[in-house]
């Protein structure tokens, strides 16, 4: 099973629901999952965001689930 899905399904969404949270397509969705389709940059960013996790752990460059803290920007 891959990181997308076993997030998705510890979160107890469906294909639609994170069709309404991400705005992907569910059948474009479901061949993200499955592998049959690259996702792309929004896209990853979008299922991370959804998922509370990083693009880091959906592309498997880390272990950590945990999403990173966003920086607070100060403008000068």
């Amino acid at each position: 099973m891959n990181r997308i899905k076993e997030l998705r399904i510890e979160k107890g969404y469906t294909q639609i629901k994170m069709q309404m949270l991400t705005g992907i397509d569910q059948s474009d969705y479901s061949k993200i999952e499955c592998g049959k389709r690259w996702m792309t940059f929004n896209q990853c960013k979008s299922i991370a965001v959804a998922l509370g996790t990083s693009m880091d752990y959906l592309a498997g460059l880390t272990d950590e689930k945990k999403p990173y803290s966003r920086a607070k920007t100060h403008r000068a």
